[in-house]
């Protein structure tokens, strides 16, 4: 069967090739009678358009890229979902691409990139360094996440110092001193580690409060690493009376180490996560934990990544978006009974 074409569709719908192209584009500029009219042709042709001949004449693809660590992982789930979702609006279908954190699974997304597979990408990298990302400054790419950008690529991120802070110190207001940090890398930390780490010390030690080596607890990542290296802990008899999750993963797996030694959360033990993961507010008990504004993140990435699509050339942007410290029912605000004494921090919202 012969393919079918633009001319097909126009003349079967009695209108000019550019009518049908401004509606297979998707343009703001036709009507809502003459968009279905044009429709019932290409649904009654079956006409697909040729996106090989639309790339030869306008240089792109359509497409963009999301470079992130894993797509198994909760938080990376949501944030493609929400990435698609926004890039349809705009026109735009993604290409997920997965780097395990590899160095070389980054620098193969950006040569890929410089290669024309995508109109621009969405990345979070994990082991590039800023000065191999200033090398790729003339592509069309917004970062997400910690790492340090060069001064001439955007950013969007949330204040993840601050946010560490803040729920430290919700945890603190609670009446916790043995407060541990649970989740980051066994080895070489993360930018996201360090950072959500210093945030924690710098809780404690605006109240006095030393920092304990014993009560930074390497999971390697997973609830599952949480269940076994908290259960250690607590077998061996670490006095620890709140957990500040790196994530809400390592969140639920404290939760289960917690409860096999038979601790009562929040009264005897407090715990918090990090991210706002569908499962926060079904485990049980619920989990109080760090929300960041996902909707302006993606919002605001996709506009940036846009602009530099379209040619914007000028000095990087550096927007922090803002999260919200989520109390349930494993750290609630005002203490919630026991060892716990004071009233907590609540729902909140910082950004730097």
């Amino acid at each position: 069967m012969a393919r079918v074409r633009l001319q097909d569709v126009a003349d079967h719908a009695g209108v000019s090739m550019k009518t049908v192209s401004n509606v297979v584009r998707d343009q703001p500029y036709v009507s809502e009678a003459m968009r279905a009219r044009v429709q019932r042709s290409i649904d009654a042709l079956g006409y697909r358009p040729n996106l090989v001949g639309r790339q030869l004449a306008t240089g792109r693809t359509g497409s963009i890229a999301l470079g992130i660590p894993r797509l198994a992982q909760p938080y990376f789930a949501r944030l493609a979902s929400l990435v698609s979702d926004r890039a349809r609006e705009l026109g735009y279908r993604v290409l997920i691409v997965e780097t395990n954190s590899q160095l070389d699974a980054e620098r193969a997304l950006a040569q890929r990139l410089d290669a024309g597979f995508a109109d621009g990408v969405l990345f979070q990298p994990s082991r590039m360094t800023t000065e191999e990302l200033a090398g790729r400054d003339d592509l069309p790419m917004v970062l997400l996440g910690e790492s340090t950008p060069p001064a001439s690529m955007d950013r969007v991120c949330i204040d993840n110092v601050a946010a560490a802070h803040d729920v430290t110190e919700h945890l603190i207001a609670a009446g916790r001193r043995r407060i541990a940090f649970v989740g980051h890398e066994v080895e070489e930390l993360s930018d996201t580690s360090m950072l959500r780490i210093a945030g924690y010390e710098r809780a404690l030690a605006a109240h006095g409060i030393a920092v304990d080596p014993e009560l930074l607890i390497a999971t390697g990542g997973g609830a599952e690493g949480a269940v076994r290296e908290v259960g250690a802990a607590l077998a061996a008899g670490l006095e620890i009376d709140a957990i500040a999750c790196r994530d809400d993963l390592a969140a639920l797996g404290a939760l289960r180490a917690a409860q096999r030694h038979g601790l009562r959360v929040p009264d005897d033990i407090m715990i918090t996560g990090w991210d706002d993961i569908f499962m926060t507010e079904v485990s049980y008990p619920s989990l109080t934990t760090i929300s960041p504004n996902l909707d302006e993140l993606v919002g605001t990435a996709l506009a940036f990544l846009t602009e530099r699509i379209d040619g914007l050339d000028q000095p990087g942007r550096h927007v922090v978006v803002p999260y919200e410290l989520v109390a349930r029912e494993s750290a609630p605000a005002g203490g919630g009974g026991g060892t716990g004494a004071g009233a907590g921090t609540g729902a909140g919202t910082g950004t730097a």
